[in-house]
């Protein structure tokens, strides 16, 4: 390891011992759960800020954030004799080796889908080899988490159910499915019934869109977001500066800000 990771491994370890952090010394797994997926997001975020304008520095202290619950979690495994953050390292290098044996090795993978496909066959086979204990699966979408947000799930899937054929063949039978599923839509609001069921329904048809395309659905979210809270603040700050505000501002008036935005 670098000097560097080995301080950080080091400072981790003084928080966790006795006369070091109390509330770090408190916490488990579990307790960091929710620590890991906080960080996540907040990585995903900052991805989307870089690729937006170029600055790195927050994508980088996210990165070593997700990179302390790693290492927070491994330093609890160390503790209780389950694993050390040594064995997470050599595990996933030697996973990449195993899953790369068209860099590693002889195999010829001519296309980025190829070497996709390849690491799938690779992932069973060295499951059934590692003597991993795995639930018993009743479907091949068991392997997509309920507990993954709902776009996410969506995503996964769908790309399950296509590895198998279960796809539409060709992008306009798509706009149909939206067409028919928008009518459905309208139906339901008419009849004031099962409006949910088909809002989500026309979700996914938009999620499926998106995944045919090879666009990712959470990223194309994420950057219309990032476009909104700008155009929005754009109306704010025009109208405070106009000595206004929303409730004397008509439609009209704030649709004239929100193309204006545009051009900023």
């Amino acid at each position: 390891m670098s000097k560097n990771f080995d301080e950080l491994i080091n400072v981790m370890a003084r928080l966790r011992a006795p006369g070091g952090c109390p509330w770090d010394r408190e916490q488990t797994y579990q307790s960091l759960a929710q620590y890991l997926l906080e960080e996540c997001y907040e990585t995903f975020d900052a991805i989307q800020e870089a690729d937006a304008t170029g600055e790195t520095h927050n994508l980088q202290e996210e990165l070593g954030d997700v990179l302390l619950q790693v290492v927070f979690h491994s330093t609890i495994a160390k503790e209780k004799g389950d694993f050390t953050i040594d064995e997470v390292v050599t595990g996933v290098t030697e996973k990449l080796i195993l899953r790369h044996p068209h860099v590693f090795g002889e195999k010829e993978l001519a296309t980025a889908q190829d070497v996709l496909n390849n690491w799938d066959d690779l992932k069973k086979e060295q499951r059934k080899t590692s003597g991993k204990i795995e639930k018993p699966k009743d479907s091949m979408l068991d392997d997509v988490p309920f507990t993954f947000p709902a776009l996410l799930e969506a995503q996964k899937l769908t790309k399950k159910a296509a590895k198998v054929k279960f796809d539409w063949e060709h992008i306009e039978e798509i706009f149909d499915k939206l067409v028919e599923e928008t009518e459905e839509l309208k139906s339901a609001i008419k009849s004031d019934d099962n409006i949910e069921e088909e809002i989500g329904d026309l979700l996914f048809v938009i999620i499926n869109l998106a995944r045919k395309l090879d666009v990712d659905a959470e990223t194309a979210l994420k950057k219309t977001n990032r476009k909104f809270r700008k155009r929005f603040k754009f109306i704010e700050q025009n109208l405070q500066k106009n000595g206004q505000s929303f409730d004397n501002t008509t439609l009209a008036e704030m649709d004239a800000l929100w193309n204006e935005s545009k051009n900023s």
